[in-house]
């Protein structure tokens, strides 16, 4: 029986596989072909790792609780799939922030870090319920800031902090 952990196993078993395949791809220096340790040994180990967990997860037998944990998984899937007068799908807010996230990866740019990750914080914190719009424009400029000053100044990464068209 296909259930929700033979599936995830599937998709594993799937990954590390093409994981696996992709590490002949890290190129070598000459002097590292008869090294213990190179750059390749890590991604070896994660794959091989990954395969043999998922396979421990693909072979393990199914009791009668993992039957009934299935059972539920499946009901609340269905609520959750399921339309609630009054309130829409629960699954709206994830939807909402999936197209939130992505303004905010176009906005980025043409409106500067800053801007538009206040932006995206302050309509991501209204989606989630917050209704006090001074805490929630507060607490993203604050995270805005702090995280721009962390990035910038002490690790060196530019990050352009005003719109295009201010200048930079």
């Amino acid at each position: 029986m296909l259930t929700r952990d033979r599936i995830g196993a599937l998709i594993m078993l799937a990954f590390s596989l093409g994981y696996g395949a992709m590490i002949f791809n890290i190129p070598l220096l000459p002097f590292q072909a008869n090294q213990a340790f190179t750059a390749r040994t890590l991604p070896q180990a994660l794959s091989i790792l990954g395969v043999l967990l998922s396979l421990a997860l693909l072979l393990k037998p199914l009791r009668g609780t993992a039957r009934d944990d299935d059972a539920a998984w499946r009901a609340n899937m269905k609520r959750l799939l399921t339309r609630v007068p009054g309130l829409g799908f629960p699954l709206g807010k994830v939807a909402m922030l999936c197209v939130v996230m992505v303004f905010y990866g176009l906005a980025v740019r043409p409106l500067g870090f800053l801007l538009a990750t206040t932006l995206f914080l302050v309509t991501s914190m209204l989606i989630l319920g917050e209704r006090r719009h001074v805490m929630a424009l507060s607490v993203s400029v604050g995270v805005t800031v702090f995280f721009w000053v962390l990035m910038t100044q002490f690790l060196d990464v530019y990050i352009a902090p005003l719109p295009t068209f201010i200048g930079r």
